[in-house]
């Protein structure tokens, strides 16, 4: 298995989320936009998930072969990506973004299969390779967040286009497993609607991303508004990955079939949890340092949990298209919906209202895991 080599993309993939989610909206905000405007235009980034890696996908399964596409997405992410310097209206924004967030989106599931591959039997053992996404996320939000408490939110520009630069470098030395994926029979739509447990358990991911939405959107403005500096409230978004780590380490000791509905539910109803301690305490370091560590379950472990299931329920050519639909329905639409929403409450309702919100979506996720998704997982050949 080339350990380092995909180490290293998921490195610096996750980089690329250690600017975007704490210091895009930022930046979106110096150039005076507002609460709504940039909740609109983090759910058009959100928004091309639901779109692009299907579409990638399919064309993967139809060329049974994903790393040529892997790199011409993220070469076209780089030329799309670099139209931010030439403007920042408002819909010129929407429109590169859009673009860039097409091809940047191919990429990740394409690379989860691979890498599950490489595993094959050790599937239990990713979290191991994606830490060093966790450790991607960490050093970029750091690092920046220390940068921008002495230089102009723009910094964000040159530094995305760095990262993203340095992703389609590393894309040239991964190589696929070699092996041959069977040939499916029939629709994966139909697939899909012969197991309502694997509805059920995507209507559980949508949920949960979607309540996502206001930390990934205005966390870093909602804490700025109360005094923090951006080298604290980066601090903060590095130690919630800090502890996801910890997940990633020891995930492969309990993360096994029959132990998944109980993770699923315990995942939602913590991340509940953390969502109202952020609304109510945004003042209280202790109270967000404990929201914080809470990331190592409400994100860390259930996707995880979600990954390892997806690889499950989707064999054959249909993993490729397996992976982007968990990432379209929960990052993608979930994503999109949740930032929407959640410019809007945060314009007519407030923070605090907003995050207990997002807290009430999550719950209303366990229940339906708790109801509907199976106890025992069972693979389908």
């Amino acid at each position: 298995m080339p350990y380092w080599r995909l180490s290293g993309f998921y490195f610096i993939y996750f980089a690329i989320l250690g600017v975007l989610l704490p210091y895009w909206s930022p930046y979106l905000a110096s150039i005076g936009f507002s609460y709504s405007q940039i909740g609109d235009l983090m759910a058009i980034i959100m928004a091309t998930k639901m779109v692009a890696p299907n579409i990638w996908a399919w064309l993967a399964d139809r060329s049974h072969s994903s790393m040529p596409l892997v790199r011409v997405a993220c070469l076209l992410a780089v030329i799309a990506y670099a139209g931010v310097f030439l403007g920042t209206s408002f819909w010129w924004l929407a429109l590169v973004m859009m673009t860039f967030t097409f091809f940047w989106h191919a990429v990740l599931p394409q690379v989860e299969v691979i890498t599950l591959n490489h595993l094959g039997e050790d599937s239990h053992r990713y979290g191991r390779v994606r830490l060093w996404g966790s450790l991607g996320f960490i050093a970029a939000s750091l690092l920046l967040g220390a940068a921008l408490d002495v230089n102009p939110a723009s910094l964000v520009l040159p530094v995305l286009l760095s990262l993203l630069a340095a992703l389609f470098i590393v894309t040239l030395f991964i190589r696929e497993t070699g092996k041959h994926l069977p040939e499916e029979r029939g629709s994966i739509v139909a697939y899909i609607r012969q197991k309502p447990e694997l509805i059920a358990f995507l209507l559980v991911c949508f949920l949960l991303q979607a309540s996502h939405a206001p930390y990934y959107t205005f966390f870093t403005l909602y804490l700025t508004e109360f005094g923090h500096s951006k080298s604290v409230i980066g601090g903060l978004w590095a130690f919630g990955v800090v502890c996801e780590i910890g997940v990633f380490l020891i995930m492969h000791r309990f993360l096994k079939p029959r132990h998944f509905r109980v993770l699923l539910i315990a995942s939602c109803v913590i991340t509940g949890m953390r969502w109202f301690m952020i609304g109510q305490f945004p003042e209280n370091m202790p109270m967000l340092i404990l929201a914080q560590t809470l990331h190592a379950v409400s994100f860390g472990l259930f996707h995880g949990v979600a990954v390892a299931m997806i690889h499950r329920y989707f064999t054959g050519h249909h993993q490729h298209r397996g992976m982007a639909l968990y990432g379209s329905i929960s990052f993608g639409a979930g994503g999109a919906l949740g930032s929407f929403a959640s410019g809007y409450s945060m314009s007519w309702f407030g923070p605090t209202m907003t995050f207990a919100i997002a807290g009430l979506v999550v719950w209303l996720a366990a229940l339906i895991a708790f109801l509907w998704v199976r106890a025992r997982f069972t693979v389908t050949a």
